[in-house]
């Protein structure tokens, strides 16, 4: 019997994550402002050393809802290479999982304007979860006590950038280890592991006049078991310093953005999503917010900073 409640407990909490989520890692709408979070390949396509901080509050109202904090910085190293690293937390209720990652990334030059960046990530990933949050119908049941626990462990990611001044594609594999977690360090198996995750991105900037650009991109990600996801987002952006846009999320959520570049240093970006599923009768929305201070000057040939 208590190895069956051991078994139940991590099938709930594997559960959760996945439900909380639809995917182990985090998911923002402000993904074009945070695109290294998503693709390391990022660093050094920019002339720009660039200090991220994203925060979420997902489905307010909800108990318990996700919440998610981001913390990232690249930049070019020399013209050919690119250095970078991030920070996030995401918490699900009595869960936590944080991860960190550094990264190195090489840029070739195939034509004047076209280059391809790759990069190597590696890093750790630690996922706990806090007894004391977590109420069972028998008070006296040893099968969890209110301590935290979980696992640290590796993690990798591998992904590739192909860019242009006026468009991008890419794509990267995050949790390649695919490492399996054990919370309760039992003899017993365990469902939780660490999925591989894939995503696909890429966007357009098409100009309109001297002072506008309309920027049409997508996010694809896909994780096993969980049905495939799509973003895609409409950014109008004028001169570089103000934009506003809308996007969906496919089976979640629409979406409204607004944001400012202070003399190419400062960046701010906020966003809304107006959720489109049940959770709608539950929760009043989801709030985003990108800070950002970028350092450097744009090159030719380089990829404009978002």
């Amino acid at each position: 019997m208590k190895t069956l409640r051991h078994f139940l407990l991590s099938a709930a909490v594997g559960m959760a994550v996945l439900q909380g989520h639809g995917q182990q890692l985090p998911q923002l709408t402000q993904y074009v402002l945070n695109d290294y979070i998503f693709n390391q390949a990022v660093a050094g396509s920019r002339p720009f050393f660039e200090l991220r901080t994203g925060h979420r509050y997902q489905w307010v109202g909800v108990q318990d809802a996700p919440r998610t904090f981001t913390l990232s910085a690249s930049s070019p190293l020399g013209a050919k290479m690119g250095l970078g690293g991030y920070l996030f937390t995401d918490i699900v209720g009595p869960t936590r999982r944080t991860g960190v990652q550094l990264s190195w990334a090489y840029h070739l030059r195939l034509t004047e304007d076209i280059r391809l960046g790759m990069a190597l990530s590696g890093g750790l990933l630690q996922f706990l979860i806090d007894g004391s949050k977590i109420q069972f119908r028998d008070p006296g049941d040893p099968i969890m006590d209110d301590q935290l626990r979980g696992e640290l462990k590796p993690d990798a990611t591998f992904s590739f950038l192909l860019y242009h001044p006026n468009w991008w594609v890419g794509a990267a594999a995050p949790q390649l280890l695919n490492n399996e977690v054990v919370f309760l360090h039992e003899n017993t198996g365990t469902l939780s592991r660490m999925e591989r995750h894939y995503y696909a991105m890429g966007g357009y900037r098409l100009p309109l006049g001297e002072d506008f650009r309309l920027e049409p991109s997508f996010m694809v990600k896909y994780v096993a078991p969980v049905p495939m996801k799509v973003d895609v987002n409409l950014l109008m952006r004028y001169r570089n310093t103000v934009w506003l846009g809308t996007g969906y999320r496919t089976n979640d959520a629409w979406s409204a953005t607004i944001g400012y570049w202070h003399k190419q240093q400062f960046q701010f970006g906020y966003s809304y999503d107006v959720i489109t599923s049940n959770l709608r009768n539950y929760s009043t929305g989801t709030h985003e917010v990108t800070l950002a201070i970028t350092l450097g000057r744009p090159a030719a040939g380089a990829q404009p900073a978002p």
